[in-house]
């Protein structure tokens, strides 16, 4: 067995039969929609530069967040700051990164960090699937990198999954 295979297998199904095929036709209203008071979001500062609204550690019981900020922690923080470390330059950071206002931007840098961490993940084989994850990734450091394959799957779908109801919640709130 080719646990690469299996685990991009895993990925590419739900992103292309489940994840993909719920945001088609996604609006800016929707993913700046704020259903409940104190939403994190994707906010434009003063200086007219976007960022995440985030704070660590995260409050208890964690903000609602909107399809914006669901759809740029898994663009950024899930995928594109990971294959940025594990197979580029290391230079994407919350700090350097574009953050998307709009919806269209928001598919496309879901779409562009999605595709280098796929192609990144085709690079591996298996002694480097075997071989400890580093520093970069905090105390799962001495995990085999296949587990970090395994929690970004985890992360995909789970946030997916949210994004998917707050579609669904979004339409039912105007239907």
């Amino acid at each position: 067995m080719i646990w690469r295979t299996e685990v991009l297998d895993q990925l590419d199904l739900y992103w292309d039969h489940h994840l993909m095929p719920r945001l088609a036709g996604l609006t800016d209203d929707e993913y700046l929609w704020e259903p409940v008071a104190d939403c994190w979001s994707v906010r434009v500062g003063e200086d007219g530069r976007a960022s995440l609204d985030l704070r660590r550690p995260a409050p208890e019981p964690p903000p609602v967040t909107t399809i914006a900020w669901r759809m740029c922690h898994v663009a950024f923080h899930v995928l594109g700051i990971r294959s940025s470390a594990h197979f580029g330059d290391g230079s994407l950071t919350l700090e350097t990164a574009s953050i998307p206002v709009t919806a269209a931007d928001g598919l496309g840098a879901l779409h562009e960090h999605y595709h280098a961490w796929r192609k990144g993940v085709l690079s591996l084989d298996d002694a480097e699937l075997a071989r400890p994850i580093g520093d970069v990734e905090g105390p799962w450091g001495e995990r085999p990198m296949a587990t970090l394959l395994l929690h970004v799957n985890r992360e995909v779908m789970h946030h997916g999954g949210e994004i998917a109801l707050l579609r669904d919640l979004y339409r039912a709130r105007f239907a």
